[in-house]
């Protein structure tokens, strides 16, 4: 019989083992790295052809019109900018791609930006606009469909006038 506290021997100290941690923390970098990737992939600059650039040929049969604008934040904190508006083919083909540039000018009427974007349609408005590629719903001949532009960023040079929209060009069923 012992009269004070029985001591508890300690469990000898155990070599750790890195071999777990090093896997999660490559895991993690590549997780990393395949984000940072796809991020650039997205945020890659939109397509820009010269302020010159020639009009499709058949541009003359498609009207644009009942352009409207509208802004709205993001959950960034940014603005984007929509670009609405109605398109009609009166020409003889059906088409299935429009490639439109947009130029904002500034106040002395220079192009303060420019970008060359698919045209896209408006699919439905509610419950929000959901627009899809032309080419789902390509336009026949005589047919009209209202489309929608976004934008991510407009330049603080902008003098706040609509942008003009040129067809670039057209592609064809």
């Amino acid at each position: 019989m012992s009269d004070g506290p029985e001591l508890i021997a300690s469990a000898p100290a155990r070599e750790r083992n890195w071999i777990p941690l090093a896997i999660a923390a490559a895991a993690v970098l590549i997780v990393a790295a395949v984000v940072i990737v796809v991020m650039e992939r997205g945020q890659r600059g939109p397509t820009v052809a010269a302020v010159n650039a020639p009009t499709d040929p058949y541009a003359v049969n498609l009207t644009i019109s009942a352009l409207q604008m509208s802004e709205s934040g993001n959950l960034a904190g940014s603005k984007v900018t929509y670009l609405d508006g109605h398109i009609a083919n009166h020409g003889n083909r059906t088409v299935t791609g429009i490639s439109v540039q947009v130029l904002f000018r500034n106040s002395a009427q220079e192009v303060a930006q420019n970008e060359t974007q698919p045209l896209k349609i408006i699919r439905t408005r509610d419950p929000y606009v959901d627009t899809e590629p032309l080419s789902a719903a390509p336009l026949k001949p005589g047919d009209e469909r209202d489309f929608r532009l976004i934008f991510d960023r407009v330049t603080a040079d902008w003098d706040g006038v609509y942008p003009q929209l040129r067809i670039l060009s057209v592609q064809f069923q």
